[in-house]
């Protein structure tokens, strides 16, 4: 038997393009920013008011690294192997010239913790329990600060001790250390755990089990309702005070520059009202929806929180919380029952309505699943008349597909490989020309894009190929050239993590910025 050859079409999408002041635009947002400034840039520097909780050490550390943000970080020079001119890295000319924007390290509020109390609090037995103690220790002393202090604080930096981070995520071991005796038993995580002939507990305190033991979880979850927060261990910001025997850092970093231009994006794109840069060339009109699932932790009956994210070419981000229910229906399969579906795009429709006037012309779901047909049919009934409504789904790959080129390098950021006019692979990962380099350990692995469903005519999946790699470059928690992953997915389960904790509950933030 003969079969028929088939010639699949490969194509290049040329970088998006990005906004700056006065309207100039170019690829990259350090160039961006170094020349022009945010797009929206204030005419006179924005001092930013700082609230920074830590250990006396971890205070003393954001302090000295808030006063070297303040003028010039130089790249570091090429070590051995390395070229010359390495244009993915840059010099940080400083935050107030960069971004127009300053604050006074001296003049913060600074709240103290002692090391020794996050030090028992993170050794209790339970370790939903542990986390959820030294979460409450940043946590009551702001909310005791702003009891007594009328001071607006813009932004809060926890400052993190190794120790929070080693003992303070889902997939900390604590072997070897002295545990203390707490309110619960080392093997519960549930309430469904608690022995039928236990003491009689405070109920309040059950909650710590509708969490899950996740210190940077918790920290978003309860400052929904105070303010946002950028989270940064002191290892970060002060390698040289932690050395090994050697007389090396004992963690490895990125360079300086490229440290301090993170750090200044996020503090800039979590105080001011616009990000500090936009989509320069994005259809007029167009809005897309980021949707992930997540379990409840804990939950007995099984149940999933749904939560949608709005971006525009504006970039900002709005989080939408859904209902929570039996929203699973296999493996990796996640579906809303009809009434959910349509309030939860009801809700993304009326405030586009409020800040635009008027529905979207076209709307795009992202999400990582298919959507089944009464899901489907609730999307479209709730959506305007003249509002495109189309499905698309986005998925990584692990090296099943692979392409090749001449050269040095790996295959070209922007590179596609069209299956057919429905489905693509797209390599928004790769060699980059303006930057002469690859960043990356490995042959890059392509998005598998396919648009599974469309109210009215479907989309050129050309057309979705492009938008997609316009939202990998609105990563506002750092100053990279672009991620591998659109804005839409990549946040998707930071987003959900946080609205599934119980210290959650009623404190939904619209704006993304807290939380991320």
């Amino acid at each position: 038997m003969k079969f028929p050859e088939r010639t699949l079409l490969v194509e290049h999408f040329h970088e998006p393009v990005l906004e700056f002041a006065s309207g100039q635009t170019t690829a990259h947002p350090k160039d961006g920013l170094f020349l022009y400034g945010p797009h929206d840039k204030a005419k006179k520097i924005q001092e930013v008011r700082i609230g920074v909780v830590g250990t006396p050490d971890g205070v003393k550390h954001f302090r000295a690294w808030s006063a070297r943000m303040g003028a010039m970080i130089a790249v570091p020079p090429p070590g051995k192997g390395q070229k010359a001119d390495r244009l993915h890295l840059a010099n940080f000319p400083g935050i107030e010239p960069t971004f127009g924007v300053t604050f006074d390290p001296e003049r913060a509020s600074v709240l103290t913790l002692s090391l020794a109390d996050i030090d028992r609090k993170s050794r209790l037995l339970n370790h939903n329990e542990a986390v959820s103690e030294v979460a409450s220790l940043y946590v009551n002393r702001v909310r005791k600060h702003l009891k007594n202090d009328e001071r607006a604080v813009d932004l809060w930096v926890i400052v993190i001790p190794e120790i929070v981070y080693e003992r303070c995520r889902p997939e900390s071991r604590r072997t070897g250390l002295p545990m203390q005796v707490g309110s619960f038993v080392k093997k519960r995580r549930t309430k469904e755990d608690l022995p039928l002939l236990a003491p009689v507990l405070d109920q309040s305190a059950e909650s710590i089990f509708e969490n899950a033991p996740d210190f940077h979880r918790h920290i978003k979850a309860q400052f929904l309702d105070i303010g946002p927060t950028q989270l940064v261990r002191e290892t970060t910001i002060a390698p040289e005070a932690f050395l090994n025997k050697a007389g090396y850092p004992s963690r490895k970093t990125q360079d300086e520059a490229t440290i301090a231009w993170n750090l200044a994006t996020g503090l800039y794109y979590k105080t001011q009202p616009r990000p500090p840069w936009k989509l320069a060339q994005v259809r007029p009109g167009v809005c897309y929806i980021g949707m992930v699932y997540k379990a409840l932790p804990s939950d007995p009956e099984g149940h999933s929180c749904c939560a949608a994210q709005m971006f525009l070419n504006e970039g900002d981000g709005v989080v939408f919380r859904g209902a929570n229910g039996p929203w699973k229906t296999g493996d990796n399969d996640f579906h809303l029952k009809p009434a959910a579906a349509k309030e939860l795009l009801k809700m993304v429709l009326e405030t586009y309505q409020e800040d635009h006037g008027r529905p979207p012309d076209e709307l795009f779901l992202h999400g990582q699943t298919y959507f089944n047909d009464e899901e489907w049919r609730a999307f479209v009934d709730v959506a305007p008349k003249g509002t495109n409504v189309v499905g698309v789904r986005i998925r990584t790959t692990s090296g099943e597909t692979k392409l090749f080129r001449d050269g040095d390098y790996p295959v070209l950021r922007g590179t596609a490989l069209l299956i057919d006019d429905r489905s693509a692979y797209l390599w928004t990962t790769g060699y980059v020309p303006q930057l002469d380099t690859y960043i990356g350990p490995e042959t890059p692995n392509p998005l598998l894009i396919k648009t599974l469903r469309s109210k009215s005519a479907m989309p050129d999946i050309r057309t979705v190929l492009g938008d997609i790699m316009g939202l990998t470059k609105i990563n506002y928690n750092s100053c990279n050239f672009n991620d591998g992953l659109p804005v839409t997915v990549r946040f998707a389960r930071m987003v959900g993590d946080v609205l599934t904790m119980g210290a959650a509950k009623g404190a939904e933030r619209q704006p993304f910025k807290f939380y991320i």
